[in-house]
């Protein structure tokens, strides 16, 4: 398929789904970041965003998107990993420091190691190239819900050391605050509701990604529990929080 075809697919297929988006959720004066420097793919996507009633700024280079970021305000971020000038997990890495912005890798990289590099570096989901529209929509509608949905909550959970204040979707270890994306805080929040209950690995996925977990491979489950021990546990390789119930599932070890 040439790049015209390529591009003309796209915008087709983007006027297919705008209707679809917007029955899903109000997306008046939500603003995404589109990190990508490949033209056949800017174009059409940001068409469809467009019309699915979100405003979209698009950078081209990891200088550009910092620059975008630091001078704005964004509802989430998509960002293509191969950039010119470096990679979508430089812009997650230097977005992490000051934001839990809900963030979402797009790129053509379908190996392992390149799921697992961005989900270590604070990402919140990944979909390889070529990806459907409906289901990119997909992804940016429930992940926006789910992290308004926190920003709502008014509760405060306390287990085992730590306390999350879901008002401020602030999270604590002791006196010390948890830098936690929005996937390992929606994680944590789900065992602290379910203290010494032993919940199954479908149900988790399932209640992650509202009642999506079939987009999710098994193998990313195990990469949020590893990265969310890494801030919890006194010794993530001897967790007394997060338990492993092998054959089964997680459970957190409630007082």
């Amino acid at each position: 398929m040439t790049t015209l075809e390529l591009y003309l697919k796209i915008m087709i297929l983007g006027q297919l789904h705008v209707n679809e988006g917007r029955k899903r959720m109000n997306m008046k004066d939500k603003k995404i970041l589109y990190v990508e420097d490949d033209l056949s793919l800017i174009e059409g996507l940001k068409y469809t965003l467009e019309k699915n009633g979100f405003q979209v700024d698009n950078a081209r280079t990891v200088k550009a998107a910092y620059q975008f970021f630091q001078g704005g305000r964004y509802d989430l971020l998509l960002l293509d990993v191969t950039l010119p000038d470096g990679t979508g997990f430089d812009v997650c890495k230097e977005v992490r420091k000051t934001s839990a912005v809900p963030i979402i890798y797009l790129t053509a990289s379908d190996e392992e190691i390149s799921i697992i590099r961005g989900l270590d570096m604070g990402g919140d989901d990944y979909i390889t190239k070529p990806f459907k529209l409906g289901e990119v929509l997909s992804r940016i509608n429930a992940l926006l819900r789910r992290f308004a949905q926190f920003n709502k909550s008014d509760m405060i959970l306390e287990s085992n050391g730590i306390r999350i204040d879901m008002s401020e979707r602030v999270c604590w270890k002791g006196e010390t605050e948890l830098p936690l994306t929005l996937v390992e805080y929606k994680l944590l929040c789900l065992f602290l509701k379910n203290p010494n209950r032993i919940l199954p690995r479908e149900l988790i996925l399932d209640r992650l990604w509202d009642g999506n977990g079939s987009y999710v491979d098994d193998n990313t489950l195990s990469v949020y529990i590893r990265r969310l021990r890494r801030k919890i546990e006194d010794d993530p390789n001897v967790p007394t929080k997060l338990l492993t119930e092998i054959g089964f599932g997680y459970k957190w070890a409630g007082e």
